[in-house]
């Protein structure tokens, strides 16, 4: 057998800074902002990241921060600065707007897997609007009344119609009955539901989702934006508190002067982002031209009736690039499918092209990203209606562009599979009809707050519209992951249907997907 180690080549004669002494590590315990500084100066330092640590203080990161981030608009430094939050007890609306981030990590509470009956709702404030408060109140109460019946009733239906196998533990085989029984019932859940999530940003995302919080016409975002700010500058929870302080108050016991050294290390306070997010605020780029692109949409549309339209429709790339993200300005402050946005504006000509796309950036001030509007020129455009509970799940998607139009009652709800047939379904469409059309009487107020908080009594079967910008790679993800079984069936016809789109489009293409046909049976027991 050959000597292996005679083989290997030599380092006694290869000088020192030659040799490979690549060193890996994690960091914990410093605070998010001099973790920043830390690896900024990587840039600008010799130092190791042990080195600068040892010698950055939060006094000596918060001057760096404000030369550096402030002054010269060095913002890649906030992309370092990761920071986790708990949301709780925020409505469904409030957490769809809060998750429309395209660089976000998080987790949201399940509505297939939990029941909602006791989380409670968000109320607005109605001010002098009495009438408004009860048909409110009156509203979001039957939707619930209508949640818990056909959670029950799917329950009774389910059993009646899968029996529990033998191999299977009675409570396994109740959990998971009464999961698919929360998957048709969620449907019925008010927008104003509480929820909760967790979320895990850079301070750069934080501070532009902060800021877009506090531009949105709805109270409860706008009070969100605060917490949000207000939980960036204030000491952050300590998991350890309890033990550090008890351990704190042992060594008092024994060594009060020790004591009182190792009080300053453990139950120090950590404020998360008190640099990096104290000028976020409301956004005038982003509600001028809200207001302005909304008015442009509504003349050139010209009240024209809202034209029938797919579960999925894939518009194929063929006007230019102006037309395009101006037609894409005006879809996301109307209530139209791109394709008839889209074909109204290539009637209009360049020069009205051009005054549309001025519109779009007329107000942008110097450290203002462009509307999200200009993500333009992907070859696949899906514009997808669906029902809001499986949009929530497409939302997800982030290696995409999605443009969300405002939530409305015009388009109709879906009826969830499973119940058609059942004593159960003229309940489920008497309670959506009824919930439309108290958000029709809300949306009508002459009252600003009033009818933006309309939009909290919409079901979540209630169709929603969003446009899906992505290149083949993501089409095919989304396609192969949304339509397999253990998924609801909602999101699963739209994946299929974006298989299908592209078959239609691009047939070579299509047979490297692996998605999973939807028409076939699915056994309600395995998820």
């Amino acid at each position: 057998m050959p000597d292996l180690q005679a083989e290997l080549p030599s380092t006694q004669n290869v000088p020192e800074h030659s040799q490979n002494r690549t060193e890996v590590f994690a960091v914990h315990g410093a605070d998010p902002e001099v973790l920043a500084y830390a690896m900024a100066k990587y840039s600008r330092s010799a130092l190791s990241m042990k080195e600068s640590l040892k010698e950055i203080s939060s006094q000596r990161a918060e001057q760096f921060l404000n030369t550096f981030y402030f002054q010269y608009g060095h913002r890649s430094i906030a992309d370092l600065a990761h920071i986790a939050f708990a949301i709780e007890r925020l409505s469904l609306l409030a957490a769809i707007e809060l998750v429309d981030e395209q660089r976000w990590d998080g987790q949201e509470r399940s509505t297939r897997y939990q029941n909602f009956r006791k989380s409670g709702w968000y109320l607005p404030e109605f001010g002098a609007e009495a009438p408004a408060r009860a048909r409110y109140i009156e509203s979001i109460e039957s939707s619930f009344a209508a949640y818990h019946q056909v959670a029950d009733g799917m329950l009774a239906i389910y059993k009646q119609q899968v029996a529990c196998p033998p191999e299977m533990k009675p409570e396994a085989y109740e959990r998971t009955l009464r999961a698919r029984a929360f998957d048709v019932a969620r449907y019925l859940l008010p927008l104003a539901t509480n929820t909760s999530l967790g979320q895990i940003v850079n301070a750069r995302t934080l501070e532009t989702q902060i800021s877009r919080l506090l531009s949105h016409p709805v109270a409860e975002i706008r009070q969100l934006g605060e917490s949000l700010r207000e939980a960036s500058s204030n000491p952050a929870w300590n998991v350890h508190s309890g033990d550090l302080a008890g351990l704190q108050k042992r060594i008092a016991e024994s060594d009060p002067e020790l004591a009182e050294e190792a009080r300053a290390m453990l139950t120090r306070e950590v404020r998360p982002a008190p640099t990096l997010v104290k000028y976020a605020s409301p956004n005038y780029y982003q509600m001028e031209s809200r207001r302005e692109l909304a008015q442009a949409a509504s003349e050139i549309m010209g009240g024209a009736p809202i034209a029938e339209a797919p579960l999925v429709d894939l518009v194929e790339k063929t006007e230019s690039l102006e037309a395009e993200i101006a037609a894409t300005l005006l879809y996301a402050h109307s209530h139209y499918s791109f394709r008839q946005v889209r074909d109204t504006v290539a009637a209009l000509g360049e020069a009205r092209c051009a005054e549309i796309v001025e519109m779009g950036v007329r107000h942008r001030g110097r450290h203002d990203e462009l509307l999200r509007e200009f993500s333009a020129g992907q070859a696949l455009r899906f514009d997808i209606l669906m029902d809001i509970g499986g949009f929530r799940d497409m939302h997800r998607h982030r290696r995409c562009t999605q443009i969300i139009q405002r939530l409305t009652a015009l388009h109709g709800f879906d009826e969830p599979d499973g119940i058609a047939g059942t004593e159960l379904a003229p309940v489920f469409a008497q309670a959506l009809t009824a919930a439309h059309a108290a958000y029709a009487e809300l949306a009508a107020s002459a009252t600003p707050e009033t009818a933006s908080s309309a939009a909290y009594v919409l079901p979540l079967a209630t169709r929603c519209r969003a446009l899906f910008k992505m290149d083949f790679a993501e089409s095919l993800y989304i396609s192969e992951l949304r339509s397999a079984p253990q998924g609801h069936m909602s999101y699963r016809r739209v994946a299929w249907e974006m298989y299908q789109a592209v078959e239609r489009q691009h047939p070579a293409l299509a047979r490297h997907f692996r998605a999973t046909d939807v028409h076939e049976p699915v056994d309600l027991l395995k998820r």
